[in-house]
């Protein structure tokens, strides 16, 4: 997964056009490289799944 698609998942989770993204353990360090490098990276909240992948949903209030 390079870093423009990363940005454009990131972009649709942000506007609403996405609720969730599945992200495979096979690509999550790429993945999680692009979004904290994000000024709202706080709003994305990412949910460890069974067999090592992560669920991320976008936040309308930073977490803490």
């Amino acid at each position: 997964m390079n870093e423009e698609e990363v940005l454009h998942i990131l972009e649709e989770l942000k506007n609403g056009n996405l609720k969730e993204y599945m992200v495979q353990k096979e690509v999550f360090l790429d993945f999680r490289q692009v979004l904290v490098k994000r000024e709202d990276f706080k709003h994305f909240r990412g949910i460890a799944q069974r067999g090592g992948g992560v669920l991320y949903h976008y936040l309308q209030e930073a977490r803490s």
